[in-house]
């Protein structure tokens, strides 16, 4: 007697398993809820058209509300290492480490703690352009032609942070490669995230939607 599952079987049982991963809690979520989400994930996409289509030269001279919500925290890093190391090296690597690390936290928070898949997508688009913010400033670090926080550029006050992390490293001639590289992954992140977000109200949906029943939704039809 072969007591051994079907293939079939064992995909849709391996298919839960990937979506209790991917999704956790089993949040249902309909009605209001859900187009509350949809419109934030649509905005989240118009407001990501620069970040993915501008080249590379463009990105650190075009100003956006989140780069200065960035710079919050790029400074912060910078701040807290000088409270427990005086390495150069370690206190510039602290900015750009920093405004990466707070929105995977929040990631992490969002889909561990509150098991909300959808805000966890969110955070990681976040992480995503953090990462498309930093680009730009690693290209830069051969010609120094940023403005930065002060006013003045990097030429103007001897540098910045990338330039002198990359001059640190000896790698300072790769600084393009590397900043094509962070960009493009940033941006792969960014995409692979709001696809996340937005498989997440489907799932929400589709769970409200089994929730409610036929005939619950029948007698929501009638009473309308």
């Amino acid at each position: 007697m072969n007591t051994q599952e079907p293939p079939v079987a064992i995909f849709k049982h391996a298919w839960r398993i990937a979506l209790g991963v991917m999704f956790p809690g089993g949040r249902e979520l309909s009605g209001p809820g859900s187009v509350l989400r949809l419109l934030a994930w649509l905005v989240f996409c118009a407001y990501s058209y620069p970040f993915l289509t501008h080249p590379l030269q463009n990105l650190g001279f075009e100003s956006s509300f989140i780069h200065m919500i960035n710079l919050v925290f790029h400074e912060a890093g910078h701040a807290i290492f000088m409270l427990f190391t005086s390495n150069r090296l370690a206190i510039a690597a602290a900015g750009s480490f920093m405004q990466c690390l707070v929105p995977l936290v929040l990631a992490v928070y969002f889909y561990w703690k509150n098991e909300d898949a959808f805000a966890a997508g969110l955070c990681l688009w976040w992480f995503g352009q953090n990462l498309v913010d930093c680009a730009p400033y690693i290209a830069d670090a051969r010609y120094l032609q940023l403005t930065l926080l002060g006013g003045n550029t990097g030429r103007e006050v001897e540098g910045h942070d990338w330039e002198y992390i990359l001059t640190a490293l000896n790698i300072l001639n790769k600084d393009i490669l590397i900043a094509s590289l962070v960009l493009f992954w940033g941006r792969i992140v960014m995409l692979a995230s709001l696809a996340w977000a937005l498989a997440a109200i489907v799932i929400g949906w589709l769970g409200g939607r089994k929730r409610i029943g036929p005939r619950r939704r029948h007698e929501r039809a009638v009473l309308k």
